[in-house]
């Protein structure tokens, strides 16, 4: 189950709680009253009721417990839902998709690996012999050697599922982190009568902004860059993304890194 589901969970049954430990209470109070006036009537009427009738109307310890502690349980309760949780929630379910697609990224590669190895052979080849040596190797290998069309198609396709997906997921955390962001995505959702529950979100990379679309149509964004109140700028360098991803396990345990070894 998502952290959003989980929630939406918690947040109902916290509600829930307190309807139905209250309505046992209210319901037996409304019976006691009704036994009074009953009472009331009846004594000077002449009429007796079924001993121990009174006890229907009873309020046990087990009423007082269970309404107290849902009293207290309300202390967490957001009827709105909880924008951080919605954030980091939307953002793991980003993370999902892209290791879904990270898997058909290192397929890919796998079946396209033969390029490295000729292009290492190739580059490595510095006297006429070792030339020689490539050439022949390609003529005996050529069959094996050639790469596929639809290898090629998803291996791009999927750098660029991941790219998105990443995208998502980092823009959904860092505004997640931004106690000022969060609240002001808390309060839209309070003026606009609107639940987390119900919304929608979206990194716009055009915008540049996160955006909460709220079940009455309106809309609630974040700008990552910086420009303003928030002054969030979530975008790194293009040297600062190469640097992580060549000190990053992923690339460490690569298949192209293991091919690359090989020669």
């Amino acid at each position: 189950m998502s952290l959003l589901a989980i929630n939406s969970v918690a947040q109902a049954n916290e509600l829930d709680d307190l309807v139905q430990t209250s309505a046992r209470i209210r319901d037996k109070v409304d019976l006691g009253t009704q036994l009074v006036g009953a009472g009331i009537t009846h004594s000077h009427m002449g009429y007796v009721s079924e001993e121990g009738i009174s006890q229907q109307a009873m309020i046990d310890s087990t009423d007082v417990t269970s309404y107290n502690q849902a009293l207290a349980g309300m202390a967490a309760f957001s009827p709105y839902g909880d924008a951080q949780t919605f954030l980091e929630d939307k953002a793991d379910q980003e993370i999902v998709l892209m290791n879904q697609v990270i898997d058909t990224f290192t397929e890919a590669v796998v079946a396209i690996s033969t390029v490295i190895e000729v292009a290492d052979m190739a580059e490595n080849a510095q006297t006429p012999n070792e030339q020689e040596d490539v050439q022949v190797y390609v003529e005996q290998n050529y069959e094996a050697l050639q790469i596929d069309q639809t290898d090629v198609d998803t291996y791009n396709q999927s750098l660029d599922s991941i790219e998105t997906h990443a995208n998502n997921a980092g823009a959904y955390i860092g505004v997640s982190q931004n106690k000022e962001a969060t609240q002001f995505l808390q309060d839209g959702a309070a003026s606009n009568n609107s639940t987390f529950f119900d919304a929608t979100l979206v990194y716009d990379r055009n915008q540049q902004w996160v955006k909460v679309g709220w079940l009455s149509g309106n809309a609630t964004a974040v700008f990552i860059n910086g420009s303003d109140a928030f002054n969030l700028d979530l975008y790194v360098s293009e040297e600062d993304v190469f640097f992580a991803g060549e000190n990053s396990e992923y690339y460490f345990s690569s298949p192209a890194n293991y091919y690359e070894g090989q020669q």
